[in-house]
């Protein structure tokens, strides 16, 4: 037993620094003699560590740090994207860092109108939409505060209207290209406009039950007056207004707006003017404002004064006397005719026989005086 382990551990040693020169493994307990050689390892790949960057020159000085304070060590730079897919086991993909933040909703695109409508046109702040009931509200609103002229001066819309934003473009463009020229020779040009009614879910005339008013829909405006620059103020139904200034505004206005109601269309527009953009059928366009004339200044009540050229008047100085006394003549006639009728009833009664007077019948005094006359 003893020589038979004694072969085999030679046998071993032999084998083993044959596979020592080849470079192959030994049997397992070579390790435990230490007589296994060494292998190297495999390289190491370094990945490139990017180093903080240079103080700047306007950076305060360490000195000003407050005493005792020990200075913080530079964060660890974040690895590149390279770095990190190599970092990533072979199966496994680098998940982005911005897939954990919630996506943005999208912010709404503009319309058409609302990119032109400028503040170099009007101060128009958009507000959110309305959805009331019974279609009450729109969509793309605006609050029109105020009108900016070609010059840019700046007209008050008083009080702000709530409006649609085609409305609104329309109602700047009336204001800029008709009225400002219009009353820059009255006193000093435009300086507010008098919204009497913008926007408001009511029926139409606010009668309960009507139809859904334009001012419903945030599509009219109702104008009472625009001020001027020295204080004045011109209302557009005021018949002391000059007729061909109303005239001018009546043209301009339905020649922009699709419905114009002012004084004459109803009792409710008396005071102010209507405006809206209905869309109609075939384009078919209201123009209901009549333009009173102005009022006299007195009256007309009296006759007017007598001349002091006309001549004198004669006859009304000849007194009572001198007349005719046609009418008590005429009454002495009418009391003898009277008094004759009864008489002559009696004589033609008196005449007639007894036969004919009960066949015949007997004429009324109506006819007897027809008769007679």
């Amino acid at each position: 037993m003893v020589t038979a382990a004694a072969a085999l551990l030679c046998l071993g040693m032999q084998a083993g620094s044959a596979q020592a020169a080849r470079g192959a493994p030994g049997f397992p307990w070579d390790e435990l003699f230490g007589s296994r050689p060494h292998r190297a390892h495999k390289a190491v790949h370094r990945s490139a560590v990017p180093l903080p960057k240079a103080r700047p020159a306007e950076a305060p000085a360490a000195a000003d740090a407050p005493a005792g304070a020990e200075p913080e060590p530079p964060a660890a730079a974040a690895p590149p994207p390279a770095a990190s897919a190599e970092a990533a086991g072979p199966g496994e993909t680098a998940k982005p860092t911005e897939a954990a933040r919630p996506a943005e909703p999208p912010r709404p695109q503009l319309s058409a109108c609302r990119q032109a409508l400028t503040e170099e046109i009007a101060i128009a702040p958009s507000i959110a939409d309305i959805h009331g009931a019974g279609g009450c509200g729109g969509e793309d609103l605006v609050r029109l505060e105020a009108i900016v002229l070609p010059d840019k001066r700046k007209v008050a819309v008083k009080p702000a209207a709530i409006l649609r934003c085609k409305m609104a473009s329309a109602v700047a463009d009336w204001v800029r290209t008709d009225i400002a020229p219009l009353a820059q020779g009255l006193g000093g040009g435009i300086s507010n406009l008098d919204n009497f009614d913008s926007f408001e879910c009511r029926g139409r005339n606010r009668v309960a039950g009507a139809q859904l008013s334009e001012h419903g829909r945030a599509n009219a405006l109702d104008v009472r007056a625009f001020g001027l620059a020295n204080g004045k103020s011109i209302s557009l139904t005021d018949r002391s207004v000059p007729r061909d200034l109303r005239e001018t505004v009546l043209h301009s206005v339905c020649g922009r707006f699709s419905t114009v109601l002012g004084p004459g269309s109803d009792w409710y527009h008396e005071d102010h003017v209507h405006l809206d953009l209905t869309e109609r059928r075939n384009n078919y366009r209201i123009c209901q404002w009549n333009v009173y004339d102005p009022l006299p200044r007195v009256a007309p009540l009296l006759p007017a004064e007598r001349p002091e050229e006309a001549p004198p008047r004669e006859v009304a100085a000849k007194s009572d006397a001198s007349k005719p006394d046609s009418s008590r003549t005429d009454g002495s006639k009418a009391d003898r005719d009277k008094v004759d009728e009864p008489d002559a009833a009696k004589s033609d009664d008196a005449a007639a026989p007894d036969g004919a007077a009960e066949t015949k019948p007997q004429p009324t005094k109506k006819r007897r005086q027809s008769r007679r006359l």
